[in-house]
This record gives structure tokens, sequence and C-alpha cells, in this order.
């Protein structure tokens, strides 16, 4: 893959909001006005009085009545939604404005609480419809592992705990880490080419797919620029070039958990492979060629499957694809799966695995394996899932060692990247890009 193309791009100014306040924007602090509280009861509904009744102070109103700066934050946001490939008035921004200036000129306990509940009711909408993946459906292994829905009450305990409940939201704490730069970037990017700025709204919907883990480990691997990144929480805190699909075998956009590590694997050749590679290399140079790369045929899959004569097989029907053949790869130096792969069960046979040609990592373009994903450093990868070193204990092949426990793994696309103040836009060597464009331009987003 091509380096990535940094283009300087011109910051817009922030949206105007046209929201007046009785006194300088600071975060709600103390106990809560009790009257602003019975308000809030009288006037919330459903999971919203819920969460006040459970002595819940407000998020968006100082105990003084002035504005949390975080409102302003929030308001920029759902007005900027059409970058999210959502509708921006489909939150009432005119309303929650109208709700605030009421609030200015009254200061009433119950103007208070309507624009308090106004602010809520908006985040808990906008947070809500963004965690709803929009296309192209990234194919995942367990509901689990999907951004799913969360209740009022829980959208709101997890804003109010934030220390900065303006810098939760202006870093958009409840999507993956990666969302918010590209979001900013795209915002950035209004201005320069349509094209540019749809593809930074292409990507978001992407990352949109992974939901956060504010409470453990995953990995995510972006096919596109050929990389895996290893986050702890919100923070990556390693990553390494990778190997991916071929234009023509492509690492699909999917979610698993990677549940255990396979030591000394056997490599077992898929069919493509044996009529493109295997079967003339055998016509060329004889069943030589076999043994001396650790290859051998088995009468099938199964656990009690026998090895095969070679010289018993007719190789030209093989090369031609009328002959079903079962080969496999041998552990050893030469094994193209290395000395160690990561399973993460899935219909597409998909894996991590190591690889004994290092010098392809340092290719611009590293879309050249038939799916899977080779690593530059299976050991180290290794060490951070297990929590110690990984260790071969014999030349035994197939040796399976269980994870202390499975972590997700997140396999995206990403075509564009947050880059200081601008835009990274690198190449699209699956083509997802026009795809998503035209469902985005057919949806109206």
């Amino acid at each position: 893959m091509k380096p990535m193309l940094k283009r300087a791009l011109h910051v817009v100014p922030a949206v105007s909001l046209a929201l007046a306040v009785a006194a300088p924007l600071r975060a709600a602090e103390g106990p809560a006005n009790p009257q602003l509280q019975a308000q809030l009861l009288k006037l919330g509904d459903g999971e919203f009085a819920s969460y006040y009744a459970y002595g819940a102070g407000p998020l968006w109103i100082a105990p003084d009545g002035s504005l949390n700066p975080a409102a302003n934050e929030l308001l920029q946001l759902m007005q900027t939604a059409d970058d999210d490939g959502l509708d921006p008035s489909s939150f009432n921004v005119e309303q929650i404005q109208a709700d605030v200036q009421r609030m200015v000129a009254d200061s009433s306990p119950a103007a208070l609480a309507q624009a308090e509940l106004s602010l809520s009711r908006a985040f808990v909408a906008y947070s809500t419809a963004l965690r709803r993946p929009g296309e192209p459906q990234m194919a995942y292994e367990h509901n689990y592992l999907r951004p799913g829905a969360r209740g009022t009450y829980s959208v709101l305990a997890e804003a109010a705990k934030a220390p900065s409940l303006s810098e939760y939201i202006q870093g958009m704490k409840w999507m993956h880490p990666l969302y918010a730069p590209l979001r900013r970037a795209a915002i950035a990017a209004r201005g320069t080419s349509p094209r540019e700025r749809a593809v930074a709204v292409a990507n978001l919907a992407r990352i949109r797919a992974i939901p956060p883990q504010p409470g453990g480990r995953h990995i995510v691997v972006d096919s596109g620029e050929a990389r895996l990144w290893m986050y702890d929480g919100d923070v990556a805190v390693d990553s390494m070039r990778v190997i991916v699909g071929k234009h023509d075998l492509q690492t699909p956009i999917m979610a698993g958990y990677v549940r255990f590590a396979i030591l000394n694997p056997y490599w077992n050749v898929p069919d493509n492979l044996i009529r493109k590679t295997i079967a003339p290399n055998v016509l060329a140079q004889g069943v030589r060629y076999l043994k001396t790369r650790g290859y051998e045929v088995l009468s099938g899959w199964e656990e009690d499957a026998v090895p095969v004569d070679p010289s018993t097989i007719d190789w030209k029907a093989a090369k031609a694809g009328k002959l079903n053949l079962h080969v496999r790869q041998r552990p050893g130096a030469t094994n193209s799966m290395g000395r160690v792969k990561y399973e993460f069960p899935n219909a597409d046979g998909i894996y991590l695995h190591d690889t004994p040609d290092k010098s392809l990592m340092l290719k611009a373009d590293r879309h050249l394996s038939n799916g899977c994903v080779r690593l530059e450093d299976a050991q180290r990868l290794g060490k951070w899932l297990m929590g110690a070193p990984l260790e071969t204990p014999s030349g035994k092949p197939e040796q399976k060692v269980d994870l202390p426990k499975p972590v997700p793994i997140y396999i995206t696309y990403l075509t564009a990247r947050a880059e200081g103040d601008g835009l990274a836009a690198g190449p699209d060597p699956y083509g997802l890009d026009g795809v998503q464009l035209a469902a985005l331009a057919t949806n109206g987003g």
C-alpha cells in the first residue's frame, strides 16, 4: 500500500450557536438546587425521571444557573451530524436553543429544568444514533461484539462520571477512540473537494461499527493501511505492520474473539492455491517439489486422515480444478504459518499468523495474502495476548494454547485518518469507497 498522503486543510471556524448565557460558562459544581431537582422530577418522564430521582444532579446546568460548556460542545456536534451520516434536523437543535434562551430570560427552576431535560434528551438520542452502525455492516461472531444500544440511564450515568463533561462530549468518549479525531478532520475538510469529505464520512461509518472497550483490551486491524493496533481500553499501547488480502482475496470486515494460539501449526493449502501453485509446480518439478517444501497430501481433513502417495495423483486434473485434494504443509522453518497462529473462529477461515518471509513487511503495499493477516511480530502479539512470553514446549505439531481471556478483534478498512489538524488520505486498494459513497448518496447521507 502506498504511504498515506497528507493534505494541509483549512480548519473552518466553530459553528455559531447563538446561545446566550447569564454567566461565564463553567462546569457545574456542588449540590443540585433542590427546587431545580424537584422540577426535573416533575417534568421528566420514563428513564429521565428515574435518573434524576436517584439524586443525580443536572449535567448541563451549574448550581448558579449558568450553562456547562459541554452544552455548546453537544450542540456543535448535533449541528454537524451530517458528518456522521445523520440528519441534523432530527435532533431539534432550534428547540433546544429556544429552551436555553428561555432559561436565560426566566432563570426559574422550571425553565432551568426544561433546558436540562432538552439537552439530556438530545444527548441520549444523538449518542444512541451513533451507536447504530451504518452500511456496510461488519460481520460479528457474537452480539456482544456489536456497538449495542444503551438505556437512557446508562447514557446519562456514564457522562456524569466523566471528570470533565466538556472533554467527554468534545472527545465523544462513548465512541471508539478512532472516531472523534477523524470526525474533527472531516469538519476541517469542509470546503475542500466534496469527494475527500465524503470519503471521511464513509470511513466514520466503518469506525461506528467498532464499539468502545472502556474496561478491557481489544485488537483493531486496518486492512486499508495494513496495520494492527493493540488497545488497552481507549489507549493504543502498541502496533505493527501486517500483510492482508489481495484485491481478489480481500480480508473481510469482521469481528470476533481471539480465543487460542496454535503453536507449530500446519498450513492447510486453499483449493485455489493447489490449482494455481502446487499442481503446476509438481507437473514441472515432480513430486520432489512437495517433499523439499514440507507438503503432504492427505485423504481428508479428518483427524484420522492418512497420507496419500503423491505419485498416484492426477496432477493435470488437479491443476484444472477437476480433483479435490487435501494438501497441507508440515511445521518448520518454511511453513507459511510461521511458528504460531491465533484463531478467532469465523466462517471465512481468517486468522492471524506468523510468517517466515519478513522482508514482505518492508513493502509499501502489503496487500499480498490470501485473506489471512500475517504478523510482523507474532511473538510480541503473543506476549501481549497471554500476559507472558509465548513458549513452544516441543516440536509437536498443532499445540493449542488457550488465552487467559478471549480478546475481541475488529478488522476494518480505513482509507482516511486524522493527522494533526489535517486529513491523511490513502489509496482505496479494495475499491470499497466508491461502493459506500454510492450507498451514502442513495440514503441521503
